[in-house]
Formats: C-alpha cells, structure tokens, sequence
C-alpha cells in the first residue's frame, strides 16, 4: 500500500486574514475609492519609475472592484494585471481575476491540466497582499492623498 501526500484542505481563518488585510492596505492606498475612478502609486524600482494603476470597475451598495496592473513591461515578465472584489460589508478584498482568468476555487486537484497548485487561490491573494505591502512602503501617491476619518 502506498502512501500519499495527504489532501490539501482550505486554512479558512488564514484565507480570510489575508483578505482582511489586503482590504486595508487597498483602502490606505486609495481612500477616496468611492469617489475618484482611478490612482497611480509610483514606484521607484532599479532606478526606473514604474507605476501601479488602481483603477475602479464597478461600484455596487455592498462592493468595488478594482483593476490594478503594474504598468511597467518587461521583455521577459508579463506584468501583473489582477480584479480585486472589496467586500465592504465583510471588511475583505479578494481576488477574482489575474490575467484572463476567472473564478478561483478553493482546492485544485494536483497536477492538473492548468497547473494550478492546490492552493491558489490562497497564492494569489497572498501575492496580492505582498504587492500592496511593497506598494505602502515604496510608493508614492501620484496625486495628492486626501484621508477620510
């Protein structure tokens, strides 16, 4: 009999912490979301300016989403291009799209044909938050920031 690796299972207070946070940092970065439709935060990375763009899709009683790309090409990098769900009811910010790519659900089988790990979802949304991180600490708001109390 052989022994497997053991099936991935959902951390879900660990996937909602990472939402928690990431709705915060998205509401530092750009306060005035219910208002303005767009915000740069410049970024100085190995001497060249580079910039991400938080841009408002939609705007519903309960939600935002954003789109936010890096814009900044690389010959060899597809830069980042993600949609962003603001649950404002719920406090959290998840992911939905990166790229072209919709819906994420919680556990993947492993290996499959998209090669997708099993816990990408998870992945995705902790990028995001490393992002945005990076982005509190090293950015730069193009505009000026005006911060509602």
């Amino acid at each position: 009999m052989a022994l497997g690796k053991p099936r991935y299972r959902v951390d879900l207070s660990s996937l909602q912490a990472v939402c928690e946070t990431n709705f915060y940092r998205l509401r530092q970065l750009m306060p005035d979301m219910a208002l303005k439709d767009e915000c740069h935060i410049l970024l100085s990375a190995s001497g060249e300016q580079q910039r991400l763009v938080m841009q408002v899709l939609e705007r519903c009683p309960y939600t935002t989403t954003l789109r936010l790309r890096h814009e900044k090409r690389h010959e060899w990098l597809t830069p980042p291009i993600m949609e962003v769900r603001l649950y404002h009811d719920a406090r959290m910010a998840e992911v939905t799209v990166v790229h072209d790519r919709r819906r994420f659900q919680g556990v993947y089988p492993y290996p499959n044909e998209q090669m997708l790990q099993p816990d990408e979802k998870f992945q995705l949304n902790q990028f995001l938050g490393e992002w945005l991180g990076y982005c509190q600490r090293h950015g730069q708001s193009a505009q000026p920031v005006m911060i509602n109390r």
